[in-house]
């Protein structure tokens, strides 16, 4: 995980500051997946009497931000790496209860298999998928596409019984068509 460290505010950051915050949100990267190459932006405001610090990690299926305040900025660093640690944990754990509310990934990952029949055309520019679309929600589809690593996905949505395609935005937020088929 690369650091980006900026002062604002006139605040110039000095080498034991940026040397604390490189190790201290250096110590989210054992949360997170080795394969997203991820930077860490990290502002420090100081004020009269407080020292804020805000952070921002973007990343392909989430963004974790926090920021706090705090009269010492090394115990404002600690605070702000506790509530990024945080929401890495609610984020996986959500992930997990999703994954163990199906019918099992075992059951899942040796079916998948069997739900995708690939028919390769000669000589044309594209791939033809077809794919047993089941009836699951919103959050369900964008846990199934996070699972995949793709930028979008097609489901039946069980509450409006159409056809959808989910996809991922620029903005990092999702999107859904929904078909009137």
């Amino acid at each position: 995980m690369r650091i980006q460290v900026r002062g604002a505010n006139n605040f110039v950051v000095t080498g034991a500051i940026e040397e604390y915050i490189s190790n201290k949100v250096g110590s989210l990267e054992k949360f997170i997946p080795q394969s997203q190459n991820l930077e860490a932006r990290v502002n420090v405001k100081i004020y009269d009497l407080t020292q804020k610090v805000e952070v921002t990690i973007p990343g392909k299926q989430f963004i974790l931000r926090a920021e706090e305040s705090h009269n010492d900025l090394y115990a404002a660093i600690d605070l702000v790496v506790d509530k990024l640690e945080r929401q890495i944990r609610k984020h996986k754990t959500k992930a997990n209860r999703k994954i163990k509310e199906r019918e099992g990934i075992k059951d899942y990952f040796s079916s998948i298999g069997d739900e995708i029949e690939i028919e390769v055309v000669e000589e044309t520019p594209y791939k033809v998928k077809q794919v047993h679309l089941k009836p699951m929600d919103v959050e369900e589809a964008i846990m199934q596409m996070e699972l995949l690593g793709h930028d979008f996905y097609v489901y039946r949505d069980q509450q409006v019984d159409a056809v959808c395609v989910l996809y991922s935005r620029e903005d990092g937020h999702y999107g859904v068509i929904e078909t009137n088929h």
